[in-house]
């Protein structure tokens, strides 16, 4: 009371001070409003060949995507989804407006008829199925007058679909321009269809030892900057890290172990009210399992009976066993302990059956094409039963040939399915007759032909369950050992590594973390580690610890990568083994200029080998793998020509052309001119947008806002 009464009489000097600290606070985020890696924040989520994409826009778009997307999608996942579609649409949009290419609202709805989310709604289909562009309209139009909510939406939709269908025509003019001919068709046809059959020697790399090829650093540099376009890196970083996981200790799980052992049998209770002990019925004895659960369980009482594949897979032939009233427990089973108890049981309470359905005119959801009348229907339907009785009758190939059911091509089978699922004729004789049993009904479908294939019991069992879940006593001390670590870790002069070896804790690295990334592997979304990497005051070897949704981390940022061209150290990985390559190329050539087959294989130590059926299309060489310059260098040759050295995948190769197998002339090739169009005209709109993004200016300033 004396502190309240202290903190009372200081109530004017309370609010100065959290007025100022909330000044405090906004004044410095007018003066130092920057992104994580130091740049001023503007307006814009991008800006794209000059042309700013708004943040502002950009959010209302995350948010209606956001609304629209599944609960597992993440707020970043959301993001970079709207941010490559902006991007998209900014860069086409250009295009098409210094191309003027415009279309008219008849062109719009032709767009919208392909759409399938409007083309196969039933509510715009006319009488025969296709979409009708008026029922569209008036839709539209009462959604403006009766649902501005819903209205304002498809705006949103439209302005989206304008974008698609003015891309597709600028697409579509593309297209236009592809095509090939009937001669690129003939040499795709030759290409695969024309086989040669080479021998050949081949002097692998790995005949010069890596250690005896000297690569310097500055020879490294110079390769980086004579191939500047593949040593490109985004800015990246590198961390490690230790994960505390929020996890039950052997001593939680045992206390739920015995508190779910102690629910199975009766107790006594004082009940003060009555001043005597109370026998409190447990699981075993209880004769109101459902509210018994709901007042001790985790899992509710099902009632519903399943099957064995139903049941938990490694306890199933247990549970299965129980006799009625019978309870099996405690046992683990994944993250919660549980005891069940057999309640009842139902033999032969799920049937496996197939069937060959013989429709007639009339009958419920028969096909149009159905003419035949009820009475030829039941005569073709006992047919069909005879045949299905033979000895040697194959009942799956009877119904793929001859029923009218959705089953046919599934050899008429229908899966398993409980009492009452069907309707009575079939259900009876289904629950009514052995396995192996073969009869027929007649429905409101039509005359089915049946076999029964299988049956099998069906359980309805009780289960007590209680998850297993860390105490607030581990939880605690969970978060005292990683804030433990962390303080030690920054304060001390070991490395990090070192202090988790000796702590007993597991480090782990994730390298080149680009600035949008939000999954880190062993860690899942976690967006505020990646931002913290990024932050220009976040140096190398700085250590901060994390909470996360189930445990905590302690990260150290191990190495920044800025934007630009790799360094030596981080492309040495990539180029040092290509330009060994080189080495070894030049070496195997310089070597064995001018030499035979023969004394090639002799003076390197390998044989002369053999391939045959060797094809430009798939120019694999077995033993020697993928080799096409070596099998492009064969097609041209003829036959019995032999080759000069040849620098391969895998080594220096000569061949000499054996046979060569000319593939049978068609008299006409348009089959293979129209498939490299189909083919050339699939990649028209991925190839042109990368080639123009490839050519676009974009400054990308996702990072700066989440």
């Amino acid at each position: 009371m004396a502190i309240l009464e202290n903190i009372r009489k200081r109530t004017t000097v309370l609010i100065l001070i959290i007025g100022l600290a909330l000044f405090a606070f906004v004044i410095s985020g007018v003066f130092t409003n920057s992104d994580f890696s130091g740049g001023k924040v503007g307006s814009s989520i991008a800006e794209i060949n000059g042309e700013e994409v708004s943040i502002d826009d950009f959010r209302q778009k995350v948010d209606l995507a956001s609304r629209r997307s599944g609960p597992n999608t993440t707020t970043m996942q959301t993001v970079n989804q709207v941010y490559d579609q902006e991007v998209r649409n900014a860069i086409l949009g250009q295009q098409l407006e210094d191309l003027g290419i415009d279309i008219e609202q008849d062109q719009i709805l032709n767009y919208i008829g392909t759409i399938p989310g409007y083309s196969q709604s039933p509510q715009f289909l006319n009488e025969n199925g296709v979409f009708d562009q008026n029922k569209f309209r008036e839709f539209i139009a009462d959604l403006k007058a009766n649902n501005p909510a819903q209205y304002d939406l498809w705006l949103q939709d439209e302005k989206a679909i304008i974008e698609s269908a003015k891309q597709q025509a600028y697409f579509n003019l593309i297209k236009a321009g592809v095509g090939a001919t009937l001669k690129e068709g003939e040499l795709d046809y030759k290409l695969a269809n024309d086989k040669i059959d080479i021998k050949y020697v081949r002097v692998p790399f790995t005949s010069i030892p890596d250690s005896t090829i000297n690569v310097s650093k500055s020879e490294i540099q110079s390769y980086i900057n004579e191939h500047k376009e593949d040593y490109k890196q985004e800015p990246a970083r590198d961390i490690q890290f230790v994960y505390f996981e929020e996890k039950a200790s052997a001593a939680d799980e045992k206390e739920v172990e015995e508190a779910i052992t102690k629910l199975m049998d009766d107790t006594v209770e004082y009940n003060s009210q009555t001043d005597r002990n109370d026998t409190i019925k447990g699981f075993s004895t209880t004769d109101d399992m459902m509210a018994f659960l709901d007042r001790h369980s985790d899992m509710k009482f099902d009632t519903i009976y399943k099957a064995k594949n139903q049941l938990p897979a490694r306890f199933a032939d247990t549970l299965m066993t129980l006799q009625v009233g019978e309870v099996f427990g405690p046992y683990r089973d994944g993250d919660y302990f549980k005891v069940s108890k057999m309640m009842n049981r139902k033999a032969n309470g799920s049937v496996k059956a197939s069937h060959i359905l013989i429709a007639f005119e009339g009958a419920e959801r028969a096909n149009p094409e159905v003419t035949r009348t009820k009475e030829e229907a039941e005569a073709e339907a006992k047919r069909l039963l005879r045949e299905a009785r033979k000895a040697d009758a194959k009942f799956v190939e009877l119904a793929r040939d001859n029923s009218d059911g959705p089953s046919a091509p599934n050899g008429g089978d229908l899966g398993y399915f409980v009492e009452g699922t069907m309707v009575p004729t079939f259900n009876d004789f289904a629950f009514g007759n052995n396995v192996g049993s073969i009869g027929m009904v007649e429905t409101d479908f039509g005359f089915h032909v049946i076999k029964i294939d299988d049956k099998r019991d069906l359980f309805q069992i009780a289960t007590l369950a209680r998850e297993i879940e860390p105490s607030e006593e581990t939880i605690n001390t969970l978060f005292t050992d990683a804030t433990k670590f962390e303080m030690n870790s920054i304060s001390s002069d070991s490395a990090f590594p070192d202090l988790a070896k000796e702590a007993g804790y597991t480090v782990r690295p994730v390298n080149k973390i680009n600035a949008t990334d939000e999954n880190l592997p062993g860690l899942s979304a976690q967006r505020a580690i990646v931002q913290w990497a990024f932050n220009s005051e976040t140096g190398i070897g700085d250590i901060k610890r994390f909470d996360l949704p189930s445990g905590y981390a302690v990260v150290q940022l191990t190495k920044k990568y800025d934007e630009g061209l790799m360094s030596v150290e981080d492309a040495s990985p990539t180029v040092l083994p290509v330009i060994r390559k080189e080495r070894k190329a030049a070496q195997i050539i310089a070597a064995n200029e001018g030499k035979s087959l023969e004394d090639l294989a002799k003076d390197n130590s390998v044989n002369v080998s053999t391939a045959t059926a060797l094809n430009v299309k798939s120019p694999t060489i077995p033993g020697a793998g993928s080799e096409p310059a070596v099998v492009g260098t064969a097609y041209a040759l003829t036959e019995g020509e032999t080759s000069e050295l040849i620098e391969g995948n895998t080594g220096i190769f000569k061949l000499s052309v054996t046979k060569k197998t000319v593939g049978p002339e068609l008299d006409n090739y348009s089959t293979y001119a129209n498939t490299l169009r189909s083919t050339r005209e699939s990649r028209v709109s991925t190839s042109v947008y990368n080639a123009l993004k490839d050519a676009s200016e974009i400054e990308d300033n996702r990072s700066a806002f989440y």
